[in-house]
């Protein structure tokens, strides 16, 4: 077999030895890599450890310039949101830092019927979600992948008013090629998975039992989603594991080996950090726990690495800490979320949750905060539904043209979230940051988007190009 046709596998040798080679940064070379950056053409593996070495305070804000520079070429003041939609919480597998973990007696278990699904959607749809993740524990009831494909099912025929799920991504245990053709046939957005962390000790000392143990099966599973038709995927790193640095060059290592094998890399990076969970001391005491201003940094670096790449950021980071980073590159927030089943219907810290949230605010307060921050806040799922996805999304976003689709859909998606759902302090913001949004914009985009945004005042909806 040739070596593009294998599986995801890890040079940890290459990893350690750019790592150990590297001494303090340079200006110069670090002026010449962020210059490279710019020109958003992506940054190599050995152009990250200078960047990851920095701590002259002039040196870092240059990063940080840059990584805002290519988000804002790329992908504009966009910020699409989304929220997790946690099905089951049955596990088979014994993670030391989750709270789902299967010798964990004091969680309560649970495992949604189709009519409690439809419940916990309507519930988003009260808020105004139109993109949702739907999770699970890595074991089903006894009917297996088909319990995932009837809740799917579920998620999309349901319906409140004006409200429905658009588009449904999906992060749930590795399936084999057949298994993921079967997924692929419902109609999903992006398959989301993290690997957890890269370095095979400890990926082992992290996962003690269950089909999760086995590191080499984990490490292929992006293979074999895309090998079974699934051209969207999401990859992570759970940070506080082992060294940051360690992990953010091998998932550019696990990018560029899906570029090379499948013509695409994966369409997200999530960029999660350790949390406390319910019955984990790991969890309160990570190994390799990652400060405020290490996460600044890398969110920035990934930026640059990877800069066609959709950079995700959950609801486990405090307000200030979204903020901050969601300057740095951040495509995608979740926002009101909950993270066990059933838990729209219930308190945010209702016991059952698989980690602890840092940030529990409402959907509305989380698009007011970003339109006053001057950002574009998006419910669109068009591309999805319009077939740019995979490569065919990449072509577009690099000679730059997929913005001349993205902003005018997100300005028409706003809009409908504002007639529907807003209160009224939050729906004079999106007035703001709607007229801002046009202001902005060239004249043939502009004048589509107006139209766009004036059918949905008029009372048309899931109106997009």
């Amino acid at each position: 077999m040739d070596s593009s046709d294998r599986p995801f596998q890890p040079d940890a040798e290459a990893i350690q030895a750019a790592l150990e080679g590297a001494g303090p940064s340079d200006p110069g070379r670090v002026r010449e890599i962020l210059a490279k950056a710019e020109a958003l053409g992506g940054l190599e593996a050995a152009d990250l450890p200078p960047l990851m070495a920095l701590e002259d305070p002039e040196l870092l804000a240059g990063l940080f310039q840059a990584a805002r520079k290519v988000k804002e070429a790329i992908y504009g003041n966009r910020i699409v949101l989304f929220a997790p939609l946690y099905i089951s919480n049955l596990c088979a597998n014994e993670c030391l830092y989750c709270a789902f973990r299967a010798s964990n007696r004091t969680l309560p278990r649970r495992a949604l019927d189709s009519g409690e699904i439809a419940e916990e959607v309507r519930h988003l749809l009260r808020q105004g979600h139109k993109r949702v993740l739907l999770v699970s524990g890595e074991a089903y009831p006894r009917e297996g992948l088909d319990y995932i494909l009837r809740a799917i099912r579920t998620v999309y025929a349901t319906r409140l008013g004006p409200g429905e799920i658009r588009r449904l991504n999906v992060n749930i245990a590795p399936l084999s090629v057949e298994s993921f053709r079967r997924l692929a046939g419902e109609g999903i957005g992006t398959y989301q998975l993290f690997q957890e962390t890269y370095p095979r000790e400890t990926y082992t000392a992290m996962h003690l039992r269950g089909a999760k143990a086995d590191f080499q099966g984990r490490l292929g599973v992006m293979d074999r989603a895309m090998t079974a038709g699934l051209d969207d995927v999401g990859i992570g790193a759970l940070f506080g594991l082992y060294d940051w640095r360690y992990e953010v060059l091998a998932l550019l290592q696990h990018a560029r080996h899906l570029e090379a094998r499948f013509g695409c890399g994966p369409h997200t990076i999530s960029v999660p950090r350790i949390e406390p969970a319910e019955g984990s001391s790991t969890s309160r005491r990570p190994p390799h726990e990652v400060d405020d201003a290490s996460f600044r940094k890398l969110v920035a670096i990934l930026r640059l690495a990877v800069p066609y790449t959709g950079l995700i950021l959950s609801t486990r980071e405090r307000e200030a800490v979204r903020r901050e980073v969601i300057a740095l590159g951040i495509s995608q927030v979740s926002a009101g979320s909950r993270t066990h089943p059933g838990g729209y219907g219930e308190p945010a810290e209702a016991q059952g949750a698989q980690f602890s949230l840092g940030d529990h605010r409402r959907l509305d307060e989380v698009v007011q905060d970003l339109c006053g921050a001057g950002y574009l806040p998006s419910f669109c799922t068009s591309c999805y539904r319009m077939g740019r996805t995979g490569a065919d999304f990449m072509h577009l976003a690099r000679p730059g043209e997929i913005k001349d689709h993205c902003h005018p859909n997100a300005l028409a998606s706003l809009q409908e979230f504002r007639e529907d759902y807003a209160p009224a302090a939050t729906a004079a913001t999106i007035d703001a940051g709607i007229a801002a949004g046009l202001d902005g914009m060239d004249p043939g985009p502009k004048a589509r988007a107006a139209a766009m945004v004036a059918r949905v005042r008029a009372g048309e909806r899931d109106v997009y190009c």
